[in-house]
C-alpha cells in the first residue's frame, strides 16, 4: 500500500501547470544542482515550479537554486528579491521578476 501511495504521489509531483496569468507561457525544463523546474515566463515575469520531492532539510537551498532556475530558462536576469510565493517559505511555487 506505501509503494502505491508514494507511487501517486511521485506522479503527481512530477505534473506542472501554470496558473491561470501565465497559461499559453513557454514551459522551460532546467535542472540546477540536480533539482527539476519548470519555468513558465510572460512577458518580464516567470513561475518557477519545482519538480518532484524533497524533504524538509533539502528545501533549504531551493529559493536561490528558483532564481537561477528563471535565469537559466528565460535568458533574463532575475531581480533580487522579486520572488514570491503563495505561501511563505514555500519551495514548490514561485513567482520571480525578470530584467529582460
Amino acid at each position: 500500500m506505501r509503494l502505491i501511495v508514494f507511487a501517486l504521489l511521485t506522479l503527481i509531483s512530477a505534473c506542472a501547470s501554470p496558473a491561470p496569468g501565465f497559461i499559453g507561457a513557454k514551459r522551460h525544463d532546467v535542472t540546477v544542482d540536480g533539482i527539476r523546474f519548470a519555468v513558465f515566463q510572460r512577458e518580464s515575469e516567470a513561475e518557477v515550479i519545482r519538480l518532484g520531492y524533497l524533504t524538509r532539510k533539502e528545501r533549504a537551498p531551493v529559493p536561490g537554486l528558483m532564481m537561477q532556475a528563471a535565469g537559466q530558462a528565460t535568458g533574463c536576469t532575475p531581480i533580487p528579491d522579486s520572488m514570491v510565493t503563495k505561501i511563505p517559505g514555500d519551495t514548490g511555487e514561485a513567482r520571480i521578476s525578470l530584467r529582460c
